[in-house]
Parts: structure tokens; C-alpha cells; sequence
């Protein structure tokens, strides 16, 4: 019996290696890696955005009732829009979560402040919040209009 062997190299399998696959995973997890911190930036950036955009609403709101009533509305709990200022105030923006975390709270004669604009509750880190402060104010959560008392922080209208 006659056999003919092939000069020609073996074919090989079609896919990829085991080693092809793994670099390619690696490259993919570098990729990610270097990502996620500007992902994280760009999301923290629009949350103060959002925060000071709509401080800046309410407080607005807030001194537009105050000029024409001639006083402040009366004190509310967190989350609760108070009386007289319905009108002022989207209930959306209000009476939920905000960008931050936390839920507004109108303080009156509250936290050693005459009227302020504060939000409870916040999950973002003081950092984050030092960094909203640096925009609309000194960058000092001890000083300034914008400051952390205690668990709050309190945009001051009067003080």
C-alpha cells in the first residue's frame, strides 16, 4: 500500500487562541480603566450643575415672594413646599431627591440663619459639595453664604 504524505503545512483550526482572546480582554479592561474616572468627572460635573442651576431657581423664587409679601413664607419640613410658594416652585424639583442626594429644605429663622435655601440628607462626599461651594461661593463650607451646619447645607438668603 501506496501513502502519500502532504508537503504542505497542517491547516489549522479556524477561531481564535486562547492568548489572542486574553490580550484582546486586556486591551478592553485598560480601555475601561481609563474611562471610568472621566465617565465619574463628567457625571459629578452635571450633577452641580443641576444642584446650582436650580439653587438658583428657588432662590430666586424665594426673594421674588419675599419682595412682594413684604417676609419670607413661613417655615417647612423637607421635601415640603411652603404655603404660599406653590406657584413659585415646580413640585418635581422640589419634593424629590436632587442632584446631590439630599431633599430641599426651606429653613426660617433655623440653623442660626434668618431665611436659607438648605438640602438634607446628602449622599455626595464634602467634596463634591466644597466643589459646588468654589462655584457659588468661596470654596470654604465653614464661611461664606453657602456652608455645611451640621447634616444640612444652607445657601443663605438672610442671615
Amino acid at each position: 500500500m501506496h501513502s502519500f504524505q502532504s508537503s504542505a503545512p497542517p491547516r489549522r483550526a479556524a477561531g481564535f487562541t486562547l492568548v489572542e482572546i486574553m490580550v484582546v480582554v486586556v486591551i478592553i479592561g485598560l480601555l475601561a480603566v481609563l474611562a471610568l474616572p472621566a465617565f465619574s468627572k463628567s457625571r459629578q460635573s452635571s450633577q452641580n450643575n443641576r444642584f446650582i442651576s436650580d439653587l438658583r431657581v428657588f432662590a430666586q423664587a424665594f426673594e421674588n415672594f419675599s419682595l412682594v409679601n413684604g417676609a419670607w413664607p413661613p417655615n417647612a419640613g423637607s421635601g415640603t413646599i411652603p404655603a404660599g410658594m406653590a406657584g413659585e416652585i415646580r413640585h418635581a424639583n422640589w419634593t424629590v431627591a436632587n442632584s446631590v442626594g439630599g431633599i430641599w429644605n426651606w429653613d426660617l429663622n433655623n440653623s442660626g440663619v434668618v431665611a436659607g435655601i438648605a438640602t438634607t440628607n446628602v449622599t455626595a462626599a464634602d467634596l463634591q459639595m466644597t466643589m459646588i461651594d468654589r462655584r457659588i461661593d468661596d470654596g470654604d463650607l465653614a464661611t461664606g453664604l453657602f456652608r455645611k451646619v451640621g447634616a444640612r447645607f444652607i445657601y443663605i438668603l438672610e442671615e
